[in-house]
């Protein structure tokens, strides 16, 4: 079966990853697709009753609004909030690829798209041996990059592309997402990585009052670029 899809990466940890899954999810409803979501690994945990349930995860479920269970959308949870090959070793268990890769054939099989958020940065570890790249290729998903604006982004943005195409992977774009108020600092980096990168599919400004980076109303996402990633065949 050939995975429609998109996997969603950063530049590093807490730089807008689900902000930005979670648009594209709706973007991609918004054209008439049946869309999943999917957070195959999660770090950093809160007990909801008897349950332990991960904040991004549970954005991602609303977003999708599938009556699945919690698990299909984030099959590996851990509750130290850790790379997850330490938070995985601190619960005992090991995380397995294939059972991950089961997921997200089960959340395909029932979607058009499966829209799927990475942990953490492109090689951060995800068991002893293997990595968030290792998984991105046994995924075999086109890769968006989420950039957050700061100070070394630039640097990180060009090695993460690098190994994105290394990898073998198609990038299907990044997206610049500002960290902080905007100043001239952040949009000379936004313009550097133009020149490096290509344009951004989407730009996210500041928003202190939602505790961070969010869409605002006159921002969107290129549908059209993407909907050529995750599904050729569809229209607008």
């Amino acid at each position: 079966m050939k995975r429609r899809g998109i996997l969603v990466t950063g530049t590093d940890t807490g730089i807008g990853k689900t902000h930005v899954a979670v648009r594209l999810v709706r973007a991609l409803k918004s054209t008439g697709l049946k869309v999943a979501a999917m957070k195959p690994v999660a770090s950093g945990a809160v007990k909801v009753g008897d349950v332990w349930l991960n904040d991004d995860a549970l954005a991602l479920q609303r977003a999708a609004g599938l009556d699945i269970p919690y698990d299909w959308v984030n099959p590996s949870l851990f509750r130290m909030a850790a790379s997850p090959h330490l938070a995985a070793r601190v619960e005992g268990v090991v995380v397995d690829l294939n059972r991950l890769v089961e997921a997200l054939d089960r959340l395909a099989a029932l979607a058009d798209c499966v829209v799927v958020e990475g942990v953490g940065g492109w090689r951060v570890p995800l068991n002893d041996d293997e990595d968030m790249a290792d998984l991105a290729r046994r995924f075999d998903l086109p890769v968006v990059l989420v950039v957050g604006l700061r100070l070394g982004c630039i640097n990180h943005a060009r090695l993460t592309a690098e190994a994105i195409l290394d990898s073998g992977l198609v990038m299907g774009g990044w997206i610049a997402n500002e960290l902080s108020p905007q100043s001239q600092a952040s949009q000379d980096m936004l313009y550097a990585l133009e020149e490096i990168i290509g344009p951004p599919l989407l730009k996210m400004p500041f928003e202190p009052l939602q505790g961070g980076a969010v869409l605002a109303t006159n921002n969107h996402i290129e549908i059209v670029e993407i909907l050529r990633l995750v599904a050729p065949s569809a229209s607008i």
